[in-house]
């Protein structure tokens, strides 16, 4: 099988519902930077993979023309909030496989304010099954979030577990702010004490208001091809996709009637377990990390199911600052989804872009000194997670 580089990657800032340019001109902005970082013209891409959530079909097509009338395969997918990282799944299989030597993934969203909803209520919805399992293990709040009460139900499942303090959640809120102020392309910028995240509204469980990502709009690409494309075009600074895998839901999901199990800890563990198997790099040697922190709690689990911490001990990983600059590996410096924004289309692209800039040395104040492995994870409900290791070499 060919070796797959990220050869190029590309954002632009997320913003508020409201203040972003259209999708396709975002989809456009961010595909040209990519393209551009990669030195690789539009008319050298062999296909191109275009992901988001809410829009209607080919809207792909849409931003793409914009760069070119090629007539080259463009895929428009919908994967829930894992659909960047999906665009970027099937963008390295076509280069792995040698279907073509070089392909584009775009991610983007244009997103209204307000918590997520269902666009079609005149059909059977895909999470019915998973909302009356919710149902069946907690209690339902008709006033909060759907996504909050999935979220903030497994956090206060594991609380209720381990022992864990609510303090210790709003803790990883003020990290996210932190890593936040030193990225430009970030939404929420400004810093917050645990106080402030505690004094926030309550949401559910053990979430308050700043515990819960924002609807953000924008746009994040990456240009993928194989080491000889790299070669040939004198592309030096290509990282290594080293490991990926994306899985969906097991029996566990709803079978183990756990919280924890029906937000996808499963789906995490497994698909970063045959990444560390592939790569043969494991999550003691990975300096940084990219996870799909929509909520403050799935951040906490999420370290548990990646191996960064061993199972209960996640309290104690966050209270010695472990998860941070100085700490054992640094976790979302980009400010993650709860201060970068979560755009769905775009997210997992722009974990992706995070984690180049960071492998080549070009973060800037966000840099993790010696990085040379880095890993991301991108989780969605319905179900799907991909987990994918970069490495410099």
């Amino acid at each position: 099988m060919t070796k797959v580089q990220v050869a190029g990657v590309g954002m632009i800032p997320f913003t508020k519902p409201g203040q972003s340019d259209d999708y396709h001109v975002m989809g456009e902005s961010a595909a040209r930077i990519a393209l551009e970082d990669a030195g690789v013209n539009y008319d050298e891409v062999g296909q191109v993979y275009v992901w988001y959530v809410y829009g209607d079909s080919t809207a792909g097509q849409a931003a793409v023309y914009r760069l070119g009338m090629t007539g080259v395969p463009v895929i428009n997918v919908n994967n829930n909030c894992a659909t960047g990282s999906s665009a970027l799944f099937l963008a390295r299989q076509a280069v792995e496989s040698g279907v073509v030597d070089c392909a584009l993934a775009l991610g983007f969203e244009q997103m209204n304010p307000g918590a997520l909803g269902a666009m079609f209520t005149d059909r059977p919805s895909p999470m019915r099954p998973m909302f009356m399992e919710m149902g069946a293990l907690q209690e339902i709040d008709k006033s909060a979030p759907g996504a909050a009460q999935f979220f903030g139900g497994a956090g206060a499942e594991y609380a209720k577990e381990y022992g864990t303090k609510d303090e210790t959640f709003a803790k990883i809120s003020v990290k996210a702010r932190k890593h936040a102020a030193n990225n430009p392309y970030a939404v929420f910028r400004n810093q917050l004490t645990v106080d402030e995240i505690m004094a926030s509204p309550h949401i559910y469980g053990p979430l308050t208001r700043y515990q819960c990502c924002p609807p953000t709009c924008g746009a994040a690409a990456a240009v993928v091809c194989s080491e000889a494309f790299a070669k040939k075009h004198g592309i030096s600074n290509a990282i290594t996709i080293k490991g990926q895998a994306m899985t969906t839901d097991f029996p566990s999901t709803m079978e183990a009637h756990s919280m924890r199990k029906l937000i996808g800890v499963d789906m995490a563990k497994a698909a970063a377990d045959a990444v560390f198997e592939q790569s043969g790099v494991g999550p003691e040697d990975v300096q940084v990390v990219e996870l799909h922190d929509c909520f403050s709690a799935n951040e906490l689990l999420t370290y548990e199911a990646l191996g960064l911490t061993s199972e209960g001990t996640a309290e104690k990983f966050i209270s010695d600052d472990d998860n941070t600059y100085g700490g054992r590996v640094v976790t979302n410096p980009s400010g993650g989804l709860l201060s970068k924004g979560h755009p769905l289309g775009a997210t997992g692209l722009a974990q992706c872009t995070e984690l180049v800039w960071q492998l080549r040395g070009q973060a800037e104040k966000r840099q993790v000194e010696g990085a040379r492995h880095a890993l991301q994870h991108n989780l969605g409900l319905g179900g799907a997670c991909v987990v994918t290791m970069y490495g410099l070499d």
